[in-house]
């Protein structure tokens, strides 16, 4: 058996609608995963995408700009997919405007979601897979989205920043914590990701240029890029990689 085959595995992925996420459930169900897709908008392509993979999808309906929904979603993809053996962190939102007149609802909004909910999800699942891990070396996988931002400062987007920030420490925090419990906890920071969120971005031509630029690879990356290093991260192959932020960025960070 392959070191990266998640056959028999089931994976949540959040905000697998469209873009990175649905280009990580799609990866995870190559490799043979069972997915539920956890989410506002009900992710009725990828599902689509999924089954014809001959993988099962659970489509779980949640508003994750609070935790009220946390304990029902495991409990949900424990009954229906029989387990929880991946997270992967991916839903989140962004506001832009001049820190100067940034606002406490916008920060409280950005903040909540991508760092409160993340961590309690993070949480709930935990305790759902130290009740089986370190049995026959199986183990559980926690994957948060984190981003370029992780690393750097940027501009007009204080509590993105400040969350994707937080999302670093905090994956490397529960890796300390949980490693010995027998899951694995990473992140991956995207770099220029090729979807609908970004498409503002590459239809302006200068600011195209100047990110192509930057990229050593000279290419937006692809949702399949990002679901490429989702699979190794949930896979037996990365069972020595502990609290480790992936940049999946074209070499952006390294110009």
């Amino acid at each position: 058996m392959s070191s990266f085959d998640l056959s028999g595995k089931v994976a949540v992925v959040t905000g697998a609608n469209t873009g990175i996420g649905q280009g990580i459930a799609v990866a995870l169900a190559e490799a043979g995963a069972d997915i539920a897709a956890v989410g506002r908008s009900r992710a009725e392509d990828t599902a689509t995408k999924v089954r014809a993979l001959g993988r099962k999808c659970e489509l779980i309906d949640a508003d994750l700009s609070s935790i009220a929904p946390v304990e029902g979603i495991v409990s949900h993809v424990v009954d229906s997919l029989g387990s929880l053996d991946i997270l992967v962190n991916n839903a989140g939102i962004i506001r832009r405007e001049d820190s100067l007149d940034f606002t406490e609802a916008d920060w409280d909004a950005v903040m909540d979601t991508n760092l409160k909910v993340l961590f309690f999800l993070c949480q709930a699942a935990a305790r759902h897979m130290v009740g089986w891990s370190n049995q026959s070396g199986r183990r559980g996988k926690i994957i948060n989205i984190a981003s370029m931002l992780s690393f750097q400062g940027g501009i007009r987007v204080p509590s993105y920043t400040a969350s994707k920030s937080g999302v670093a420490g905090l994956t490397k925090l529960l890796a300390n914590e949980w490693a010995p419990r027998g899951i694995n906890v990473n992140a991956i920071a995207p770099g220029y990701i090729a979807t609908n969120n970004t498409a503002a971005l590459q239809d302006d031509e200068d600011r195209n240029r100047q990110i192509l630029e930057r990229i050593p690879e000279g290419r937006w990356g692809d949702p399949q890029d990002i679901g490429g290093a989702a699979v190794f991260l949930s896979s037996n192959a990365a069972d020595y990689v502990q609290g480790h932020i992936l940049a999946v960025d074209g070499g952006w960070l390294a110009r």
